[in-house]
């Protein structure tokens, strides 16, 4: 399989008072669908803190075509773009339960070193585990 796909409920909290999903609230749902795609791999944020690489966010870009809603069942379809290098770039497409298409958007994580704080390669084991993935 080349995507990983999760399921979010829209929460109260993450709507205004007309019911509609606040803009902001789409990068979250875009960070759940890496953080499943990263389990499937048998990663996680936390693995990869505790082993010195730290991922900010470098560049986060969304394109909203309809409008999430109070207790909407959300898809967060996640993909890879490309094989990892100092950088990993992902995908998203959000859907509804009827299957609308929501929003896409586009994430760029840098690889850092954490005790450094600098810039670094992809780490040796995440290139392993996706040896096989398929772009």
């Amino acid at each position: 399989m080349n995507y990983n796909e999760a399921k979010i409920r829209v929460r109260y909290g993450e709507t205004d008072q007309m019911g509609v999903v606040y803009h902001a609230n789409y990068a979250v749902y875009f960070e759940v669908g890496r953080t499943e795609w990263l389990r499937e791999f048998g990663l996680s944020y936390s693995g990869m803190e505790a082993s010195g690489i730290m991922l900010p966010v470098i560049s986060l870009s969304v394109k909203y075509k309809n409008s999430a809603r109070y207790d909407d069942e959300l898809k967060v379809k996640t993909t890879l773009k490309k094989m990892p290098t100092a950088s990993i770039e992902f995908e998203y497409e959000l859907r509804n339960q009827s299957d609308v298409l929501l929003a896409t958007g586009n994430t760029i994580l840098a690889f850092i070193n954490k005790e450094t704080n600098r810039p670094t390669r992809c780490p040796k084991y995440l290139l392993d585990q996706l040896q096989d993935y398929s772009l």
